[in-house]
């Protein structure tokens, strides 16, 4: 099983979201989803906070202002609720 030291050497960001808010996140993020083959991600939050479900593993941990999730892996399921008020974005990386 991956875990959170997973994170390959070889990545580098491409894209990311617009920021997001308690009002404005999209409804896909607020159930299960993942990235496309080959995809890795970190969500990053900027105000408030946000919990980070696996649904694969079943875990879940609350983020902060100022923290990132390390590691979202390619294809896996995942979520994220607000906790009220929060402003986050998600970074998307893949290989060189």
């Amino acid at each position: 099983m991956n875990t959170l030291d997973d994170w390959p050497e070889g990545l580098e960001p491409y894209k990311r979201t617009a920021e997001f808010t308690e009002t404005s996140v999209p409804a896909a993020l607020l159930r299960h989803h993942s990235t496309k083959a080959g995809v890795w991600a970190r969500v990053h939050v900027l105000e408030g906070r946000l919990r980070f479900r696996d649904a694969e593993s079943g875990s879940e941990r609350t983020l902060e202002e100022g923290s990132s999730y390390p590691v979202i892996f390619p294809q896996r399921l995942h979520e994220v609720e607000p906790l009220g008020k929060v402003r986050f974005f998600v970074e998307f990386w893949a290989s060189k």
